[in-house]
């Protein structure tokens, strides 16, 4: 493994471990070594390695077909949690099938950096650790759990939408509704509404952006608040799928409008005008949807300089480059 030159979270450079924004804000002023004193779950020499992950993705209770592993801190390090102990950190590592599967922590936290800190997309706080020999992995730190240990309450759109396995089949989660019906369903259950709809439509053009085709009813929440109301989560498990597999534009296989698709989709290309309509039936005000559009289709060196600094190869790091602007010039700013 080549020295950390830049933060593992925030990607500033002049970092040979996190910088004191990640220990603020991801590990609440703890100081945390970047380090695993594991090896890589799929390093068959370390069978007990791999004995002590497998029991920890027994008792975790998170839904999801990629392997998950709850984590706490204890001695400066991050390690898995014990038996019946509520962990406050998701470990993902790399996936287990697709190309560049290596790759996929780097570029799923490149993914979350580049929508909290260019688009200002509230996210779950996030970082990268090392196993031994330098493999990296995806630290995320849960926003359902309170600092004592007890946690917000947490649910889905596919259970807000009653939607499950027994009703819906095995694809309930991407082929039932469209994203104007996500927008629905925060109208039913959030009493700001508005605020949280404006939230929904930017994560929804960032993942179109961004080229993201896992946006699926799971992986959009909403959260306990103080008050105990709800809101829409930070946003979560943010990728650029299309360097892993090719997916379809939208995970939702309805897309993004309930009715008239066809009309603001002209041969199935989706545009700007296209965005603009969404943002319509979601009930935003004109003015803020061009002001939304027009943010995403400007020029960032901050994004530029994310993806310089980001732990993916250099062959990646101009592949994820070209999907944005493709994404950005060739659709976005049509018709705008």
């Amino acid at each position: 493994m080549e020295p950390i030159t830049r933060c593992p979270s925030t990607l500033a450079e002049g970092y040979d471990t996190y910088s004191p924004a990640a220990i603020r804000y991801l590990f609440d002023g703890q100081s945390v070594s970047p380090f695993l004193d594991y090896m890589p779950i799929d390093d068959d020499s370390h069978s007990e390695t791999q004995e002590e992950f497998l029991h920890n993705q027994e008792h975790i209770s998170l839904s999801g077909v990629q392997p998950k592993y709850s984590m706490v801190i204890r001695g400066g390090k991050l390690v898995l949690t014990r038996e019946g102990e509520q962990g406050h950190y998701i470990l993902k590592p790399k996936l287990s099938d697709f190309r560049n599967r290596v790759h996929s922590p780097a570029n799923e936290h490149l993914t979350m950096q580049i929508a909290s800190q260019v688009f200002g997309i509230e996210t779950a706080e996030n970082g990268l650790c090392f196993f031994q020999g330098g493999e990296p992995a995806y630290i995320a730190k849960r926003f359902d759990v309170k600092p004592d240990g007890t946690k917000w309450r947490k649910e889905d759109f596919a259970s807000l939408a009653g939607l499950s396995t027994e009703n819906g089949g095995k694809n309930f989660k991407y082929g039932l509704l469209t994203y104007e019906e996500c927008g629905d369903l925060i109208r039913k259950y959030l009493p700001a509404w508005r605020v949280e709809m404006l939230k929904l439509f930017d994560l929804v053009v960032f993942n179109f952006l961004i080229c993201n085709g896992d946006a699926h009813l799971k992986n959009f929440s909403v959260l306990e608040t103080e008050s105990g109301d709800f809101r829409l989560a930070p946003a979560y498990d943010l990728i650029n799928t299309k360097l892993h597999v090719d997916d379809g534009i939208f995970a939702l296989e309805k897309g993004l409008l309930k009715a008239d698709a066809e009309r603001f989709m002209p041969m199935g290309f989706v545009r700007g005008t296209t965005f603009l309509e969404f943002g319509r039936r979601l009930g935003l005000p004109e003015k803020m949807i061009r002001r939304e559009l027009d943010r995403f289709c400007a020029s960032y060196s901050l994004l530029d300089k994310l993806i310089a600094n980001s732990y993916l190869t250099e062959e990646l790091k101009e592949s994820y480059r070209e999907m944005y602007l493709g994404r950005r010039d060739s659709y976005l700013k049509t018709g705008l």
